[in-house]
């Protein structure tokens, strides 16, 4: 299975510009920059990922969905709908 990131790789101190009220309101709230930063992050990779792999396998999809409306799927005989 493909991991999308080492989850226990070592933290980085990094500096970053942020919206000084956005920044405000979320430390008034409690809100852990950190990990919020790392799911924001997470999901942004996770979506780049999957577009890359559909860009890097558009010809052999289209080419398999061709097949399929041309000769039907192997399954059809048993569908019951």
């Amino acid at each position: 299975m493909h991991h999308l990131y080492n989850k226990s790789a070592t933290k980085k101190a990094t500096n970053l510009s942020v919206n000084s009220d956005l920044l405000t309101k979320s430390r008034q709230l409690n809100i852990n920059l950190s990990a919020t930063l790392e799911q924001a992050l997470e999901k942004k990779l996770r979506i780049a990922e999957q577009n890359n792999w559909h860009n890097a396998n558009k010809k052999a999809i289209d080419e398999l969905n061709k097949y399929a409306e041309k000769n039907g799927l192997f399954s059809d005989a048993y569908r019951n709908f």
